[in-house]
């Protein structure tokens, strides 16, 4: 019943031209197929290990309605479906619905897990006529390496229950946690992950009786839980974010204050500050190693789904600092767009 791979992402999307175009022209990935059916058209695209389908049309509009533009399946390869599928359905998951061979079952909010054999990790999405894009590259490359993990928003009080949910139904164990407090808000995170390690999960929630902040807004914006940001791996951080800077991306701010006191925190990075503060990157390190981090801002209408860079130096986990960090920068950019 383990899961082993992320084999594509979908995304819903009210405009799937406007969609395409932020992933193909800011972010580097490249459209590989298309498949028109007479309820929704959805894009496949590619970059390395990526996969992400966008999809929209009246097949999707109820979703559309209620969460707006975002993820609404995480398709995962398993050992066994049958199994991981009897294990979901056992742990409180309803079969969303068949997809020939490939169940669908439920997991948070509206958001829903295709499972796949392993053998299918990158074959196209069960169920569509695909036409290939003439002249795309089936397998392109780019600054994107693969998704490092999925950051699930979820509601106050309930981080346990999808913890243990995600043990049970997918055998994804818990690997660390971690309690921000910034003022009178409160975020709690538990990370689950697959033994494979190639399926990460971020589940964060806002502290019940805590002051409302900017975790609360995405359950509002979002009518509920619903995948908050996908992480993806970069090999060389700063010249991606010069890149995606230069196509468009817009990246959150982080105060000057943050490196000013960088190179006291993380001694044996002097000499990279100065590049670090140009690309406004976060910096942690754990016993592994060093981690990079950079997130951008949502360019979905209802500001719920946004992205982050991520480069690995050895480090295996989450950066504590970084989470502060990171929450404290969407907390600053929610305050100036209110």
């Amino acid at each position: 019943m383990a899961v082993h791979d992320i084999a594509y992402v979908e995304l819903y999307a009210k405009n799937k031209a406007s969609a395409v175009e932020h992933f193909v022209s800011t972010l580097g990935f490249t459209q590989v197929a298309d498949c028109v059916q007479p309820d929704r058209s959805s894009a496949l695209l590619r970059q390395n290990e990526v996969q992400i389908v966008v999809t929209s049309g009246p097949g999707v509009w109820s979703f559309l309605d209620e969460h707006g533009d975002g993820i609404a399946d995480i398709a995962l390869t398993c050992d066994d479906v049958g199994a991981t599928r009897d294990a979901a359905l056992a742990a409180g998951a309803v079969l969303s619905r068949p997809v020939r061979d490939h169940p669908v079952v439920s997991g948070f909010g509206g958001v829903t897990h295709t499972l796949l054999p392993l053998a299918e990790k990158a074959a196209l999405p069960e169920g569509r006529n695909w036409v290939a894009t003439p002249g795309a590259a089936q397998r392109p490359t780019g600054r994107i390496e693969k998704i490092d993990h999925v950051a699930v928003c979820l509601e106050g009080g309930s981080l346990d229950h999808y913890a243990d949910f995600y043990n049970d139904a997918f055998g994804m164990a818990r690997y660390s946690s971690e309690y921000v407090a910034l003022g009178g808000q409160a975020m709690d995170s538990i990370v689950v992950r697959s033994d494979s390690g190639n399926v990460i999960c971020t589940l964060v929630a806002p502290v019940p009786g805590k002051d409302p902040g900017q975790l609360d807004a995405f359950l509002e914006r979002n009518c509920g839980p619903g995948v908050q940001h996908l992480a993806f791996l970069v090999d060389d951080i700063i010249p991606a974010v010069g890149a995606f800077r230069d196509r468009g991306a817009a990246f959150l701010s982080t105060p000057d204050s943050y490196y000013d006191v960088l190179a006291e925190r993380v001694s044996d990075l002097p000499a990279e500050v100065a590049e670090l503060r140009a690309a406004q990157v976060l910096v942690d390190r754990d016993e592994w190693g060093h981690l990079l981090q950079v997130f951008t801002r949502s360019s979905c209408e209802r500001n719920t789904l946004f992205h982050e860079l991520i480069q690995r130096r050895g480090s295996r986990g989450f950066g504590s600092a970084n989470i502060r960090a990171l929450y404290e920068a969407v907390e600053r950019d929610r305050l100036t767009a209110g």
